[in-house]
């Protein structure tokens, strides 16, 4: 096995560092390890993200970014650019599977920009991706490696060494585990976890404009909910795409890949029966996917001496609040300022930074669980119960409940000292 001193561009130092900055390490380059790159680089960190892909490239699925994980972009640097590849939302609403009667949940746009500070956005994934990765590379050129699988962490006093599948080894100050649901950091660290599946099973596709009937490109998010199943689509690309992401609950399916390819006409017998507007979108979308929801109960801790965890690899949550991606954004955000700030106490940085994370992710992939069986009450079935449980679940104070705490949180405003009392409300 080889040892490997990964050296960048002369070393960096950030205004408050005195001394060279260390070097961090962060296996995995999706969304929130190169957001986390991202940060640190820009705050004079080394950085060396170890990525087992031969080349990045997204899959091509969209996601919802909130005011809060706006904010995080916006302190990357990517509000402009963001700007311009992003679909602005105008609104939320709720549609009924069977009559697609409508319910409107809360105005975004201006609305959300007056709120909470930051627009809510619609984004093709690997456009954000994209995006990340060039500032990365710009800032720091030899930044990202790919073809390299992280196998094993061993760490010492003063820094941690991960092995890899070629039989390498590399060293550096700090290691970041943003390798996915399937983390083998994880797994390093805290041993095989223990998934189960929901009994749910999810289907995702891009649907072209020209398949769009009008009625049906409104600039909003809708959600169908029905007895069972559940059906989120929004416009992505400035309506060049439509999103379609459905949820139903089925047991023969338990493989939880986000490149499995189904068929449309697999797709539309789950939701047999429902809305035309709804078998109209399932059969536009160029390739129907699908992938078994399996859900994790949420850690009690990430972090063990010099290495931690970070998005889908310390809190995998399910799909039901769109905060998924948001998550692993705040994530970096508050991990890079944590480090920044305590950069003479690494392990204390990672310390400040769970106890900062912890209460605010378990409880974004409990309610996000919990959202399961508000989308597919049995209720819903029954012609004259399904509009009283709408007004009921969706009226304006449960929504404020379910939605004001998480797009309110500012992860550039989290007090991230060391000194600071660990008790720090997280929501």
């Amino acid at each position: 096995m080889q040892l490997i001193s990964i050296n960048a561009q002369p070393c960096t130092r950030s205004p408050d560092m005195a001394s060279p900055s260390p070097h961090i390490l962060i296996a995995g380059a999706g969304i929130g390890g190169l957001c986390c790159a991202l940060a640190l680089i820009r705050r004079g960190f080394r950085v060396t993200v170890l990525e087992q892909a031969a080349q990045l490239g997204e899959v091509g699925a969209g996601f919802q970014v909130s005011a809060n994980g706006v904010r995080c972009l916006a302190d990357l640097g990517l509000a402009a650019e963001l700007r311009h590849l992003a679909t602005e939302a105008g609104g939320k609403q709720v549609r009924l599977w069977s009559t697609g009667q409508t319910w409107k949940l809360f105005d975004l746009g201006a609305e959300s920009v007056r709120k909470y500070g930051f627009p809510y956005y619609m984004v093709y994934r690997p456009d954000l991706h994209g995006l990340m990765e060039r500032h990365v590379r710009q800032l720091q050129p030899d930044a990202i490696r790919l073809g390299v699988k992280v196998v094993g962490v061993a760490q010492q006093a003063d820094g941690v060494e991960v092995e890899t599948e070629g039989g390498e080894r590399i060293r550096g100050d700090i290691l970041i585990g943003a390798d996915g649901v399937h983390s083998r950091v994880r797994r390093a660290l805290f041993g095989p976890g223990d998934a189960q599946f929901t009994g749910c099973v999810a289907w995702r596709g891009l649907i072209p404009r020209e398949r769009i009937p009008s009625h049906l490109q409104a600039n909003v998010g809708t959600n169908w909910i029905g007895p069972g199943a559940h059906v989120i689509h929004y416009p992505l690309r400035q309506g060049e795409f439509m999103n379609f992401v459905g949820i139903v609950e089925r047991s023969d399916w338990q493989v939880e890949s986000w490149t499995e390819r189904g068929s449309i006409d697999e797709c539309a017998q789950d939701f047999q029966g429902w809305n035309a507007d709804v078998q109209t979108l399932i059969q536009g979308m160029q390739q129907p996917y699908k992938w078994a929801l399996l859900s994790r109960r949420p850690m009690t801790t990430w972090t063990v001496g010099r290495a931690t965890l970070l998005g889908d690899a310390g809190h995998p949550t399910l799909p039901f609040l769109a905060q998924g991606a948001v998550m692993a954004l705040e994530d970096g955000i508050v991990l890079a300022r944590c480090l920044a700030a305590n950069h003479d106490d690494l392990p204390a940085a990672l310390a400040r930074y769970e106890a900062l994370r912890l209460e605010r992710t378990s409880r974004i992939v409990l309610g996000s669980a919990a959202n399961a069986a508000r989308f597919h009450n049995p209720l819903l079935a029954d012609p004259v119960e399904a509009g009283r449980y709408v007004d009921a679940e969706w009226n304006e104070q449960r929504v404020r409940e379910r939605y004001d705490w998480l797009f309110s949180y500012d992860a550039t405003a989290v007090d991230v000292s060391a000194a600071a009392a660990t008790t720090t409300p997280a929501a």
